[in-house]
């Protein structure tokens, strides 16, 4: 042991020239002009301050912890989670990451531990947006859903996709191409609750005349194969799948490969997220992309209360080498 002493916030606002309440709100990025926070937040790494969340939390009644919870076997859902707390901690915010691995029963757990750990807020992608058990995240924590809204505990914060439009721009393009038998991998385990997009999808197909075969697949890419290899079996297999998730279309690939089909030629596939790795798999992937550095800010400013509304994103189609006109049969 050093044996120096513990820096405190007081040594802090001594350095700075600043009230305790003034360097409090520099440190944490909350009020104060740019130069005032940055100078702050210097003169704490010199000092070698750091925040005792425990003292923090005696002392104001809150802890600085927000949850995140999401399936994070779902690629995209890893990397959005990453950029979630990334940006909570650009405010000082310490986030609790969980995984709901696509089932409501794990989800539950997870809103139970939350309520436990008497987090201050929450950010949550939800695998069952209507669950009641939502509710047990009191009134006082702050609780935003990004991609559908928790109908069951009014006043939640939400950030919505336009899964409308996304659904139906994936499934048009694939019937522009003259696709008629279309299959949908979803990421939901029998016991989920039908998700929107999921829903969506059999209108959508109804309207535009396509015939979809829907099946539902782990979130994990790996597990995921064997489902989709068995779509792919027989002669009355789809020509083209679109897939909820990249994750999901990145096993569409491998088990084409593994039942010898040949993307574009013989089979088209769409995903449903535009996943870093969407660009490099060979053919490269045809899928629908959110902005999620926009996503990312209106869910944390909503957390925060800075902003009004209902934030609602739409994405765009990126079309790559993985779909194509459906060969004529032979």
């Amino acid at each position: 042991m050093s044996g120096e002493k513990r820096r405190t916030l007081q040594d802090l606002a001594d350095a700075a020239g600043l009230s305790l309440a003034a360097t409090s709100y520099a440190l944490r990025g909350i009020r104060g002009s740019a130069a005032t926070i940055a100078r702050v937040r210097e003169l704490a790494g010199e000092l070698g301050y750091t925040v005792d969340p425990i003292a923090r939390a005696l002392a104001s009644g809150r802890t600085g912890s927000v949850g995140v919870s999401g399936s994070l076997r779902d690629l995209w859902q890893q990397d959005f989670s990453v950029l979630l707390t990334r940006a909570l901690r650009r405010q000082g915010r310490y986030a609790t990451i969980a995984d709901a691995d696509a089932d409501p029963e794990q989800e539950r757990l997870i809103v139970e531990q939350f309520a436990a750990q008497r987090v201050d807020g929450a950010l949550v992608s939800p695998v069952d947006p209507t669950a009641d058990y939502w509710r047990l995240l009191g009134p006082e924590v702050a609780v935003v859903a990004i991609g559908d809204a928790l109908t069951a505990r009014p006043g939640s914060g939400s950030v919505l996709f336009d899964n409308r439009y996304g659904v139906q721009t994936a499934l048009a393009h694939l019937a522009d191409l003259g696709h008629q038998r279309i299959g949908l991998l979803a990421p939901a385990l029998p016991s989920t609750p039908g998700r929107p997009a999921q829903v969506l999808a059999a209108s959508v197909a109804a309207t535009i005349g396509v015939t979809l075969v829907e099946i539902a697949a782990p979130a994990a890419t790996a597990e995921a194969v064997e489902v989709a290899a068995a779509l792919l079996a027989g002669p009355a297999r789809p020509t083209a799948v679109f897939c909820l998730s990249d994750s999901l279309a990145f096993a569409v690939y491998r088990a084409a490969r593994d039942v010898g089909l040949r993307l574009p030629d013989d089979l088209s596939v769409v995903g449903y997220d535009d996943h870093q790795l969407a660009a490099l798999v060979d053919p490269g992937l045809t899928t629908m992309a959110w902005d999620e550095d926009a996503i990312v800010e209106a869910a944390v400013s909503q957390l925060e209360g800075s902003i009004d509304g209902v934030p609602t994103f739409r994405p765009d189609l990126i079309v790559r080498g993985s779909t194509s006109p459906p060969r004529a049969a032979e």
